[in-house]
């Protein structure tokens, strides 16, 4: 593979991979203009966000498998059909009701960009340069919150809300033609795996059962679930509370976006001399300590907008560190279910980013602790996973160690 065919698959990954962060990032800026004109409460809103997590959640579950028994493309195809006509009833959505509901669908379709770039990744590139492949993946999916909020800000005040779900029609338009005459095929179908739900349920389990994916698609489930917190709750905090308008907002996002961009290069660098378990560790200790003074000093009233700003600059840094490590380690244990490895990933990020963000539209009491209580929570529970998952498998290990040469005897 020549340096400029490298380049132009990762991009293409790297843009199947920003359909649902632009998806979830863009109509942000929108929320108190769709509050108003659907006649309902940015809580209410939110929840439509919370519809596209669980989309996101239960999809990839549907699309791994499919994703390992015809291939990668033919997936592809499906799903992104779906999204562009469900962007299209999110558009035309006239209630808060059907733009959950639309909002649900184009999740749906939506995800197969995360499972199949996923994949794709595993399929394309060594084991030992994947985790530099979703660093640099990474990279091109944070450029999208420096971008989508801005633009969804603009759309907004220019255009109307609606008009920020015909551009990301448009975009995943262009995306499919990309797909369809650029990108490589990947693995090929697999006939022998059957669509059965009993054949289904039996590849997620067998992936399941390997302790290292186990451990680490929860640790990076829970920790990179952190900027959920910060999705649902960072509209209302900064529009409602501090008061700046659409563009100023969508401003602030790009900003802070920057935390995620500048690290994820940064781990290309520790990567040289650390394994993906050290950063993973060290990230999370990191996180826990400034989200424990976020959290603190939001409480005693110590941070205003600017100083919020900044601390969650700095809690922010550690996810584009995490998240790349994470991913690698989940998924090196596997060839053959790769696909189903990467939707059970997946599937657990956005799940817990559901679950992340009704919690904050639940506690929402018009202040900034509900999300960055949140934020806080998931780091910790991350970081006790890890420890918890760490312990049991060494144990694991020493008892089959002290067991193996009785076992010879016996024989």
């Amino acid at each position: 593979m020549t340096r400029r065919q490298h380049f132009v698959i990762i991009l293409i990954l790297g843009t199947l991979s920003t359909i649902s962060p632009f998806s979830i990032d863009m109509y942000l800026p929108g929320f108190p203009a769709i509050a108003k004109d659907l006649h309902t409460s940015i809580s209410q809103v939110q929840l439509s966000l919370t519809a596209y997590l669980v989309g996101i959640s239960v999809g990839q579950l549907l699309y791994g498998p499919l994703l390992d028994r015809f291939g990668r493309k033919l997936p592809l195809y499906a799903g992104l059909a779906v999204y562009l006509l469900a962007s299209i009833g999110c558009a035309l959505s006239t209630s808060i009701d059907m733009l959950i509901m639309m909002r649900l669908f184009q999740a749906l379709g939506g995800c197969v960009g995360l499972v199949a770039a996923q994949a794709l990744v595993r399929d394309l590139f060594p084991v030992n340069q994947i985790a530099q492949v979703f660093s640099l993946l990474t990279l091109v999916i944070a450029v999208s919150p420096m971008i989508a909020p801005t633009v969804g800000g603009y759309a907004t005040i220019a255009l109307g809300w609606h008009s920020i779900f015909l551009i990301l029609a448009v975009i995943t338009a262009l995306i499919l033609v990309g797909v369809y005459f650029v990108l490589p095929d990947g693995k090929a179908p697999d006939t022998a795996l059957s669509l059965q739900p009993k054949a289904v349920l039996g590849s997620f389990f067998t992936v399941l059962k390997q302790p290292q994916f186990l451990i680490y698609a929860l640790v990076g489930g829970l920790a990179t679930s952190a900027p959920f917190a910060f999705l649902a709750g960072s509209s209302d905090v900064f529009m409602n509370i501090y008061h700046v308008n659409e563009q100023e907002y969508g401003w602030i996002f790009a900003i802070l976006s920057v935390a995620v961009i500048a690290p994820t290069q940064l781990n290309r660098f520790f990567l040289k001399r650390f394994t993906s378990e050290q950063i993973i560790f060290a990230t999370l200790r990191y996180q826990a300590v400034v989200g424990a003074l976020l959290v603190f000093g939001t409480w005693a009233g110590w941070y205003g907008q600017y100083g919020l700003m900044v601390m969650l600059f700095l809690f922010l840094c550690g996810q584009g560190i995490t998240g790349p490590n994470a991913s690698a380690l989940s998924l090196a244990p596997f060839v053959r279910h790769a696909g189903s490895a990467a939707a059970l990933m997946g599937s657990f990020r956005m799940g817990f980013g559901a679950c992340v963000s009704a919690a904050v539209s639940v506690l929402h009491n018009n202040t900034a602790l509900p999300m960055v209580g949140v934020m806080l929570t998931v780091v910790v529970s991350g970081l006790l996973v890890l420890l918890i998952g760490q312990r049991a498998v060494q144990h694991r290990s020493r008892q089959e160690d002290v067991n193996a040469p009785v076992a010879e005897v016996m024989l």
